[in-house]
């Protein structure tokens, strides 16, 4: 083999691992997160997680991206240890799919069915199909995608043959088939497999390439075997560094899939090489094909999945006594905004990503309409329990505004599809006025206490107003976070209107409140506390009105929100007079 073999090797090896890569991310972004959301629900019964993560293995191409998320998923405390490991024993049967698609390459026939089954043959159409598909479509993400998919794939196949028409010089190579004649001790030859696959982090990507090495007719299912056990073992590689610096649970969750793998590793090759001892199996001598590492790859798999499955709730305590208890670790658990948190494992998978960011800012929606309603409670009957409560949804929302924020940035530097991108405009500019609407909604409990200390009570009047006025504040916080949490573009049209009636409800109440100074019916102490309440009310109400005007124009691709009502067609501006007017009459402010 030259120098010239040599580096068409590693031309083949890139492409390769470079195909595997963006089918993966091809077939990630069709899923669109759904596979990933699926995993996170449907995982009440261990069956259930174990098919969930042969099906999403199989469809991501990936057993250490399942992996890694299942981690990310513990770490968040959106799933236990028992569901984890029925998802990580899945998720080893899923990974088997890619050996048998790569196996493909060792057909040899010269019938017409046959060739066509060849990678050679078909890899060229798909490849034409896929850059057809992501040059002509680029507005349709989903096409692109999947011209994606089709490219990745063909470059895959294509790389795959490359590597093996470069080793095959080495069939010949006494000193290469003396080098797999060392490999076929067990020991020796795990170690290889358990490195190689550490180093490039995708037992797939190592399967593939002792399938190529097959090609030379120099490696021996002997040498094969333990090669493919060291895989199992070098692929928990990837789960266990991304648990550095991860709670407890999380490090459990990546330990057991190292003692799931090494467990069944350790039986199988007892059990296997004790039985040859005795039997002397003669097939360990023939050469081995790339389909017979898929097979071995599969019956290991799917042999472990069997046999251990009963003992998952071993393995988990297992991991539990070795992984033990932290009591720092408790205690910053403990905290009361701890729940409050997106994990940076997720943001390889963007998708699922903006996910996870939207059903954050949705209880961070829930949780302002909270903390207004309290607030606004505490207005009508002072109650020192219900301040503490505002002051403490106020420090979430900021915690919220920051987690929310600095995830969001750090997403934005990947490849999302066109929806996501709108949904991070919408996020980062509402997670703002969230926080500020939380911000009004303390100046209110602000205003109660204050009164409470100084013994003040507004006149029977300025009571009512108020309570007509906090009735379409919260009307619309209502409205603003149900249309969010929905994404209805449509409703969102109907807060503005709504809007410009606290406005002017607003406007009527400073007024009448002018003229009971006048007539001494109110005190001007009473009267700065009534602006404060007015201006925080109304401020809230501008907010609301900022994220759904921010929702209708993200969706139009029309990024300023300023021109917004001046670029309404006749017909919006129609419906928007006739909300507003039946607003205006269902918020009406009795004459004194």
């Amino acid at each position: 083999m030259d120098i010239f073999s040599l580096l068409t090797m590693i031309g083949g090896l890139s492409l390769f691992l470079y195909g595997m890569s963006a089918m993966g991310d091809g077939l990630s972004k069709i899923a669109g997160g759904r596979l990933e959301y699926i995993l996170e629900k449907l995982t009440s019964k261990r069956i259930y997680a174990v098919l969930l993560g042969a099906g999403v293995t199989a469809v991501i191409q990936s057993s250490s991206a399942t992996t890694v998320m299942v981690v990310g998923f513990v770490n968040s405390k959106i799933m236990q240890l028992s569901q984890a490991v029925g998802i990580i024993m899945g998720a080893n049967v899923g990974t088997t799919i890619t050996s048998w698609m790569l196996s493909l390459t060792g057909i040899e026939g010269n019938t017409v069915w046959l060739k066509l089954l060849k990678p050679s043959s078909f890899s060229p159409v798909l490849a034409a199909i896929g850059i057809c598909l992501t040059m002509f479509y680029k507005e349709d993400d989903k096409k692109k995608d999947i011209g994606n998919i089709m490219l990745g794939f063909a470059i895959l196949m294509f790389g795959m043959e490359t590597m093996s028409g470069a080793v095959k010089p080495l069939a010949d190579n006494k000193e290469f088939a003396g080098l797999f004649t060392a490999f076929s001790n067990p020991v020796l030859g795990m170690v290889v497999g358990t490195v190689l696959t550490a180093i490039i982090q995708s037992s797939s990507a190592s399967v593939g390439i002792l399938q190529a090495l097959c090609s030379t007719g120099a490696v021996s299912m002997g040498a094969a075997i333990p090669i493919i056990m060291g895989q199992n073992i070098g692929t928990c590689v990837t789960s266990i560094i991304s648990a550095i610096g991860a709670s407890k649970n999380a490090k459990r969750a990546a330990g057991i899939h190292l003692l799931f793998n090494l467990i069944g590793t350790v039986v199988f090759m007892i059990v296997f090489y004790s039985i040859n001892s005795v039997v002397h199996f003669s097939f360990l001598s023939n050469c081995a094909s790339p389909v017979d590492i898929a097979l071995v790859h599969s019956l290991f798999n799917i042999g472990a999945c069997i046999v251990l499955y009963p003992f998952a709730d071993k393995i988990v305590a297992l991991s539990t006594l070795i992984i033990g208890e932290d009591k720092t670790d408790d205690e910053s658990e403990k905290n009361d905004n701890s729940d409050i948190t997106l994990d940076a494992r997720f943001l390889d998978n963007p998708a699922f990503a903006m996910q996870l960011a939207r059903n954050l800012t949705k209880t961070m929606a829930e949780e302002t309409l909270e903390a207004l309603r309290l607030a606004i409670d505490c207005l009508k009957k002072y109650d020192k329990k219900t301040i503490k409560k505002v002051y403490a949804l106020e420090e979430r929302s900021d915690r919220y505004e920051d987690v929310l924020g600095t995830y969001l940035v750090k997403l934005s530097s990947k490849n999302l599809s066109k929806s996501d991108s709108q949904s991070m405009s919408v996020i980062l500019h509402s997670i703002s006025d969230y926080e500020r609407i939380v911000d009004h909604a303390t100046n209110l409990a602000e205003s109660a206490t204050e009164m409470k200390k100084k013994e003040l009570e507004f006149s029977k009047s300025a009571k009512e107003e108020l309570g007509v006025l906090a009735s379409a504040v919260i009307d619309i916080m209502s409205d603003t976070v149900r249309v969010f949490s929905a994404g209805n573009m449509e409703e969102a049209k109907g807060v503005e209107p709504l809007e410009e009636v606290i406005d002017s409800l607003t406007k009527e109440i400073k007024k009448n409140h002018i003229r009971r100074l006048r007539k001494g019916k109110c005190t001007i102490e009473l009267g700065l506390i009534l602006e404060d309440i007015l201006t925080n009310l109304e401020r809230i109400s501008d907010h609301c009105s900022n994220i759904a005007v921010e929702m209708i124009t993200t969706s139009d691709d029309s990024y300023d929100t300023h021109e917004f009502f001046e670029k309404m067609s006749e017909s919006d501006k129609k419906s928007f007079d006739k909300r507003y007017n039946i607003l205006k009459s269902k918020y009406t402010l009795s004459n004194d």
